[in-house]
């Protein structure tokens, strides 16, 4: 059997574990240091961006598209698996516009959707403010509703992916570090890993996937290939109130000047719970970003403009987490490391982590295995 090593246990690390334990003739172990959904993923919101998104073409949209369709048959097949229930948003994303000529570009991109099979609808003021009453922005022209896009709850879904991946024979070992990695060249000229020198002991490896977010960037100097990725921070806000926001029936990710608002799965007689992010903050002086707590409190007030009833709301917990994003490539870095024939990168994800994570595992199934049994 093929020893793949997955390094990182984010969300798309797990991902990678569970698809590739789907394949016949691979044995799976996964390292991280740290608990799963401990970095970038347990920052998440886990909003879904797929046909809302203005990427129409090319791999951008291939892997939206692809990731948008494996969600709606994953959930279901890790909840049977395993038994855990995932907090899963199926009434879709309504993105707020301010200016008329906002709207003439969402009116291009519905028709565009429409013929790729995909329903964009675009809502005047009136409908709006008819099926969104919690809406009290005076600037508002009209929204834009995309039904099949989703949020996903980041955490939940992390820990069902380790749990069926687990159930599956994949082996996990948290609290390990790889440190070292045992090189050699082939007559191509192309390099092999054969080792990877662990916090826990020696490795022999066939395959190696780098999944480690901003921690790629360590494994991949120490394969003399460097990748830069570097921090950007992002500030979320959990509110609570006593009564959801507008309808009952209808709580999509309401989203409007890069402010999300994300119904949780809390909902009740008793109290709604939301979502509020999220911050963007870029180090500065190569110094690694520190959370600025009046950048949050600007996103807070931009959700109450949206929302006004959310400033009765109480505050039950703030956090944050740093994106890995690249530099000077295009997000996410997907697929050989330069230079080797057997390790693969699936890093460098920024915003778009747990939207692009299954349409990551899919390609580096097919790097591993491109003729599955």
């Amino acid at each position: 059997m093929s020893h793949v090593a997955v390094i990182g246990c984010g969300v798309v690390g797990a991902m990678i574990a569970y698809e590739l334990s789907r394949l016949e003739g691979l044995k799976i172990t996964v390292l991280d240091r740290q608990p799963p959904a401990e970095a970038a993923t347990g920052a998440a919101l886990g909003v879904l961006m797929g046909a809302i998104s203005q990427k129409v073409k090319g791999r951008a949209w291939k892997m939206r598209l692809a990731s948008l369709q494996r969600y709606e048959t994953l959930i279901p097949e890790l909840e049977k698996l395993t038994g855990r229930q995932i907090p899963y948003n199926r009434q879709g994303i309504l993105m707020l516009c301010f200016a008329d000529e906002e709207m003439a570009r969402w009116q291009i991109l519905a028709d565009i959707r429409q013929s790729q099979g995909l329903a964009l609808k675009i809502l005047d003021k009136t409908t709006v403010k008819s099926n969104f009453p919690q809406l009290g922005c005076q600037q508002l022209i009209g929204a834009i509703y995309s039904p099949q896009d989703r949020q996903v709850d980041p955490v939940a879904l992390t820990q069902a992916l380790v749990d069926a991946a687990r159930r599956n024979g994949v082996i996990f070992k948290f609290g390990v570090a790889a440190e070292e990695f045992n090189r050699a060249t082939m007559p191509d000229d192309q390099q092999v890993c054969r080792h990877i020198y662990t916090t826990a002991g020696l490795m022999p490896v066939d395959w190696v996937v780098l999944a480690a977010g901003l921690g790629s960037t360590q494994l991949s100097s120490a394969l003399k290939q460097p990748i830069e990725i570097k921090p950007v921070l992002g500030q979320a806000l959990h509110l609570r109130l006593r009564h959801p926001l507008g309808r009952r029936d209808l709580q999509p990710v309401i989203t409007g000047d890069d402010v999300h608002i994300v119904p949780c799965g809390t909902q009740s007689q008793a109290a709604a719970d939301y979502w509020v992010g999220a911050t963007v903050e870029f180090p500065e002086n190569g110094n690694e970003p520190v959370a600025d707590a009046t950048q949050l409190e600007a996103v807070l007030q931009q959700a109450i403009a949206l929302c006004p009833a959310l400033a009765e709301a109480a505050v039950i917990r703030k956090w944050s987490g740093l994106r890995p994003r690249p530099e000077g490539r295009p997000a996410p870095v997907i697929g050989h490391l330069a230079g080797y024939s057997n390790v693969l990168l699936a890093t460098g994800h920024y915003r778009n982590g747990v939207l692009l994570a299954p349409a990551t595992a899919q390609a580096i199934c097919q790097l591993i295995a491109p003729n599955p049994a």
